[in-house]
């Protein structure tokens, strides 16, 4: 059994603001990169008592460089720095049986913890004209190496959110959402507890959760905030402009593709001024 884990860090128990989150300027950044490790950790403990042979870990957040490597689990490999290709996922295939996103948030415009997508540049993304955050574009990615997303952790809005787009999958509700920057958070200990049961119960529910499959060719297409970014992003080859939306549209080939050509519309989309 090998699992890719992919662990952000706003859905982290015990995490609910940007003083958590912040590498730069974050009063409680290195509390948050221990909540963010422990949370990793429980997932692995549980995955290795239910059998699990190989579990490779994607730190997924911000520089990609949080999880307290000299604390993690040694049973587990790490990923960390950037850039990467494929950011999130940067490491997943077809060699994987299942993929758990750790530490998950809800997408831009709508309630939960520190929810967002990816980028401030963007108002909504979406793929085959329907609406994903992160959890989404991370899954289609996922299904389509057929690798199933099985669980995710995060606020009470992310499972929700997961459920929606992968019925039957596992959530470990480690918090519940009060505002986007407040939160009830379950003890450590609680948490602890959810998150190992809530492993071992998508682990053996794991042949009843299918990857996530949309139909192919696939449309990507990214609202952005505004007409600057999107003329930007447009300079992609290959991408049609929506001027009226403020939408740019990509048909990629591949997921690597899809994956690469959503990090270069967004690194492009974040030069424009605002002014």
């Amino acid at each position: 059994m090998k699992l890719f884990l992919s662990v952000d860090m706003e859905g982290i128990s015990g995490i609910v603001d940007t003083t958590y989150i912040n590498p730069d300027a974050g009063n409680n950044y290195q509390r948050g990169r221990q909540f963010m490790t422990d949370d990793a950790n429980a997932v692995i403990e549980a995955a290795l008592e239910w059998g699990a042979k190989e579990i490779f870990v994607a730190d997924s957040h911000n520089t990609m460089n949080n999880i307290l490597w000299e604390a993690l689990h040694p049973k587990a490999r790490l990923l960390a720095g950037s850039p990467r290709d494929h950011s999130m996922v940067h490491g997943l295939d077809d060699s994987f049986d299942a993929a758990l996103f750790i530490g998950y948030h809800t997408r831009q415009g709508v309630p939960g913890v520190l929810s967002h997508t990816m980028s401030n540049v963007i108002r909504n993304l979406y793929i085959n004209g329907r609406v994903v955050g992160e959890f989404g574009f991370n899954a289609v990615f996922a299904g389509m190496y057929q690798v199933p997303v099985i669980m995710v952790s995060g606020d009470n809005l992310i499972a929700e959110e997961a459920r929606d787009l992968i019925p039957g999958i596992s959530t470990a509700v480690v918090k519940e959402a009060v505002s986007r920057t407040a939160a009830i958070c379950l003890s450590r200990e609680e948490a602890t507890a959810e998150l190992k049961q809530k492993t071992k119960a998508a682990l053996s529910s794991l042949n009843q959760i299918a990857p996530l499959r949309m139909a192919q060719p696939l449309e990507m297409a990214i609202e952005f905030s505004h007409a600057g970014q999107a003329e930007m992003a447009a300079i992609v080859p290959g991408t049609r402009y929506e001027q009226e939306t403020n939408t740019v549209i990509y048909t990629p080939a591949d997921q690597q593709d899809m994956y690469k050509t959503m990090r270069a519309m967004l690194n492009l989309a974040g030069t424009a001024e605002f002014f």
